[in-house]
């Protein structure tokens, strides 16, 4: 160990495990030592920027030798961009370090008696399998390592891309981009071309002032294109002008929208979607089932991957078609939709009424009588009048954000006592957390992890509880 900068290295360090969120180990004199952006069996020195007295955290300085187990990288932009962090593993590697995530943080955390884990559940498709990107317009590049000290290269310059990761102001310039399927890249490509051939400001992410912001492309496995164009400004020739040129030269886009963003962030949840060509929304399919997708709602970002998740739920809540079934953060319905065939009465409930309006859109699309919808706080609404008003569940259906389920939850659901509760969650840790609590009376019966994201650290994992025999 030797002190540089003031900083600490750490020389010839083995990486010896999977830790968890893309994050390795390696143990130096008993003290854990985490490290990003390398894989088990690299050899590297360590530049830690974050020790405590038993571990400490850092990044690779220096690469003495490769993992076995590491493969070429198939994108240009991996390392650069932020996305796909893990090309560099082989894909049956990643299912083994994500199965282990789960694992580890279901039994460090949850402190319960756990069945042995289901196997991973992986992609068909590890490519071009997200049906939603959203691309970023900038008025600054993000520079390469070998491009920064170059006195003739500047950052100045209109791009499209991906935000560079820990960098707000600068874009990552894509080429070709494997998430999604075409025409997304083509899509981009036409944009970015047509508004710099007529010069159209990219937006200046720094100073928020600009023309052409962001944009979302959504492709359905039915064939039909969404594209949403985010103006900064309002300028209706410029807008009419790049929107007859993208239905020209794409003309597989089946509905094209357009939306006027002068905030500070980002966000559309506030804003109104103007449609301009084609229906406002796509519709999309899971089994037999349709979904109206608008540009505001929310989906799930890989449709056959999604299949099989609800299918798992499916199967953990072994539905007899006598059941009430409660979908709790519902958003769309989508899952309550893909089970309700097997049940009597299925209630959603979603924080987000616009969720909530889909969900009964999609219910109406698909010829459900059996769904009943209802926007609010899950852990307000969901109370002993409400359950007084709609029945006792037989089955309890929890899909949380990354945040897990809120304590008042937690204590409700053990209150209702549904013979058969079904978690999903995409963050095993906060799922950890809630099931150490649902421990008071459940037990765990299932666990089956999902791949949603391939080459990323992301994971879904599905539980499924039943009531003690107490």
């Amino acid at each position: 160990m030797r002190r540089k900068n003031r900083n600490i290295v750490l020389e010839k360090i083995v990486v010896e495990d999977y830790a968890a969120e893309g994050r390795c180990l390696a143990k130096v004199n008993g003290k854990v030592i985490f490290i990003e952006r390398v894989v088990p069996g690299d050899v590297v020195d360590v530049k830690i920027f974050k020790s405590k007295k038993d571990w400490a955290e850092g990044w690779p300085l220096r690469f003495h030798s490769l993992s076995k187990d590491r493969v070429q990288p198939f994108c240009s932009h991996f390392g650069i961009c932020g996305g796909c962090q893990w090309q560099m593993l082989p894909y049956e590697k990643q299912l083994e370090y994500k199965q282990k995530q789960v694992m580890d943080n279901l039994q460090r955390i949850g402190k319960i008696p756990l069945p042995q884990s289901m196997p991973i559940t992986g992609a068909d498709e590890t490519r071009y399998y997200r049906n939603k990107l959203e691309y970023t317009f900038g008025n600054r590049r993000f520079l390469l390592p070998d491009e920064v000290n170059d006195p003739d290269i500047s950052s100045e310059e209109n791009v499209a891309g991906f935000h560079a990761p820990g960098i707000f102001d600068k874009v990552v310039h894509i080429d070709k981009c494997y998430l999604q399927a075409e025409p997304s890249n083509l899509i981009r490509t036409v944009v970015c071309n047509f508004a710099k051939a007529n010069g159209f400001e990219f937006y200046d992410i720094r100073g928020h002032h600009g023309f052409i912001r962001t944009m979302q492309v959504r492709i359905c496995t039915t064939g039909e294109v969404m594209v949403n164009i985010v103006f900064g400004r309002k300028d209706e020739e410029k807008q009419k002008k790049l929107m007859d040129h993208l239905l020209q030269q794409v003309p597989s886009v089946t509905t094209l929208l357009y939306t006027i963003n002068p905030k500070m962030n980002d966000s559309l949840n506030d804003l109104e979607p103007v449609t301009y060509y084609g229906k406002g929304y796509v519709t999309e399919k899971l089994e037999s089932f349709y979904f109206r997708i608008g540009p505001k709602s929310f989906f799930q970002t890989n449709t056959h991957q999604a299949e099989k998740l609800y299918g798992v739920v499916r199967d953990f809540a072994e539905l007899t078609g006598n059941e009430t079934l409660y979908d709790l953060y519902c958003g769309t319905g989508s899952i309550g939709i893909f089970l309700s065939p097997g049940v009597k009465k299925i209630v959603g409930v979603d924080i987000i009424g616009a969720a909530i309006e889909d969900a009964k859109q999609n219910a109406q699309l698909n010829d459900l009588h059996n769904t009943e919808f209802y926007a609010g706080d899950v852990t307000a609404v969901c109370n002993d009048e409400f359950f007084k008003l709609h029945g006792s569940p037989d089955v309890v259906i929890t899909d949380p954000p990354r945040a897990g389920m809120h304590e008042k939850l937690v204590k409700k659901i053990l209150d209702i006592a549904a013979p058969v509760v079904v978690y999903v969650s995409c963050n095993p840790a906060t799922q950890g957390r809630d099931l150490n609590l649902l421990g008071e009376k459940y037990e765990v019966t299932g666990i089956r992890p999902l791949d949603m994201f391939p080459h990323t650290q992301h994971i879904e994992n599905v539980v499924q509880l039943k009531l003690k025999n107490l």
